[in-house]
């Protein structure tokens, strides 16, 4: 199996990859019954350097069920008919998972309106007020 590039710092050593082919359900007819086309790809997050506590942390969440206590992330991929169809698409699910766990969240500091931002709320709320009110039954003088 060959290695898989994440991005251009972060490449996933053959070594951390297993994958192994288990019989798929679903539709497919003799094909199903007679060729194991599903794809489980396990991955050893402790094997792969480069992958940071953070960044564990991080594809530990988005993973959910998908990562186990000892570390490693199972991927099934059984939508396509066949092995290497299903390889790819495991395979491209599992970088895209590392690749958003890669980026940290921005932190939103939140900050107080400032002086203009509170003149025009309260302006647009006196002229809305005065709108409303403007709406009232009509009384005969």
């Amino acid at each position: 199996m060959d290695p898989l590039r994440i991005t251009h710092r972060l490449t996933i050593p053959a070594e951390a990859l297993e994958e192994s082919f288990i019989a798929a359900s679903g539709p497919g007819g003799q094909n199903v019954n007679k060729v194991a086309t599903a794809v489980q790809l396990r991955l050893d997050t402790t094997r792969v350097p480069g992958l940071t506590e953070p960044i564990l942390a991080r594809l530990r969440a988005l993973a959910g069920r998908r990562m186990t206590a000892e570390g490693a992330l199972l991927l099934t991929s059984r939508e396509h008919r066949t092995q290497d169809r299903n390889r790819e698409a495991a395979r491209a699910r599992l970088s895209a998972l590392i690749r958003d766990a890669l980026v940290a969240p921005i932190i939103r500091r939140p900050t107080r309106p400032t002086k203009g931002s509170q003149e025009r709320r309260l302006t647009a709320k006196t002229v809305r007020s005065g709108i409303k009110q403007g709406r009232g039954r009509v009384r005969e003088d």
